[in-house]
């Protein structure tokens, strides 16, 4: 049974709000005092605070804390000294900073299709287009829905491949009890503000090997292994004190925003289940889905984007989470010339998903708003 009908809401309701309070003010207010404002290290008091709460957070022995969650990619890819003449696997349904940086590093690019059913790699896919160039495969956990891991694992063993988690979006995500970011050799995250814990901008990467901890590190502060001693290319990566004493905060506030998740997207399927032609998302039985995005599917462009539309005449922020695939973006056409066709379920999802607010600040009266006006929109 839906909800009761309601009124109309007295703000836009997006498809996501950072939140923040007291606590992150009076965070920023003790930097500002101290004015230490950021370490030429990277690596100030907050900082580091930051990161050992990180680190024990999702398991992993390091995590490194850099400015944005592309700059956390970047990083990464260097590390692995990637360059020119390697290839490396990634999905075409994601944010153009998965692949962007690669380019960046002179690789090139291998689109490997997705499951319909997660919206991430497939693994039959990624193993069809491995070669002996392939140095990476860069899984996007996406819409917080983690990734198929081990047949990606066992792939990655056998060719001697890195594994880069793409977990920008997947804050509290496990696969098979694990925290993402933490199955791979290195985890990136992002701390934008849409994202599930926000610093303003912000980025950390994790890892259980020390070498490579070490070396991101240094990639983090140009390359330097101690004052004006330059060992490898690096870049200027630094997180300021004020974003990680932000940080510090908006940890403390995640385990409390994954159960509004959890249970604002069991709500939204209790009163969304019964709409013909309409695809609601699952969790898989090996995953934990830590609810980022709450995404449908609507048959056809025309249906979903009549949706979208008629959502946001009701003060409702419905998004669409990507238009387009990356192949088929004017830059990747205008480089590499794909053609529509080349990858069928990423073009096909790109044309029917949707996704619905399901953030922790949605009052009761929001998500029931919310509910009554996509049965209204989607019938």
């Amino acid at each position: 049974m839906s909800p009761t009908p309601t009124s109309p809401p007295d703000r836009f309701i997006p498809s996501n709000r950072p939140i923040l309070g007291a606590e992150e003010l009076a965070a920023v207010t003790k930097v500002l005092e101290s004015g230490m404002l950021t370490s030429k290290s990277g690596a100030g008091n907050f900082t580091l605070q930051f990161e050992a709460d990180f680190a024990k957070f999702v398991g992993a022995k390091h995590a490194i804390a850099v400015n944005t969650g592309t700059a956390a990619l970047h990083a990464a890819l260097l590390a692995f000294d990637v360059k020119a003449g390697d290839e490396v696997i990634a999905p075409p349904f994601s944010f153009i900073a998965t692949t962007n940086m690669v380019l960046l590093n002179g690789a090139k690019v291998v689109f490997a299709d997705i499951s319909p059913n997660t919206f991430t790699l497939d693994p039959e896919k990624v193993e069809a287009a491995i070669t002996s160039k392939t140095r990476a495969i860069i899984p996007v956990h996406l819409y917080g829905h983690p990734t198929d891991m081990n047949p990606l694992c066992e792939l990655a063993e056998k060719h001697d491949i890195a594994i880069i988690e793409d977990a920008c979006q997947a804050h509290g995500s496990k696969y098979r009890g694990h925290d993402v970011g933490t199955i791979g050799d290195v985890g990136c995250f992002s701390l934008y503000p849409s994202k599930l814990i926000t610093t303003g901008e912000g980025g950390l990467i994790t890892t259980n090997d020390n070498l490579l901890a070490e070396r991101l590190r240094q990639i983090r502060t140009h390359g330097e292994i101690r004052p004006y001693e330059y060992v490898q290319l690096g870049h200027n990566y630094r997180l300021p004190e004020i974003q990680a004493a932000i940080g510090i905060e908006q940890l403390k506030r995640l385990p409390d925003f994954l159960k509004s998740r959890k249970a604002n997207a069991k709500f939204l399927t209790e009163h969304l289940n019964d709409i013909k032609g309409v695809t609601l998302p699952k969790e898989a039985s090996w995953a934990t889905h830590n609810w980022y995005l709450y995404t449908i599917r609507v048959p056809s462009p025309r249906s979903r984007d009549k949706v979208q539309k008629t959502l946001y005449k009701a003060k409702i922020g419905a998004a669409v989470y990507y238009e387009v695939p990356l192949h088929l973006t004017p830059i990747y056409q205008q480089l590499f010339h794909y053609k529509e066709g080349l990858m069928p379920e990423s073009e096909r999802a790109a044309k029917e998903v949707l996704s619905l607010p399901i953030h922790p600040a949605l009052t009761d009266e929001e998500r029931e708003w919310v509910v009554q006006q996509s049965r209204q929109a989607l019938a």
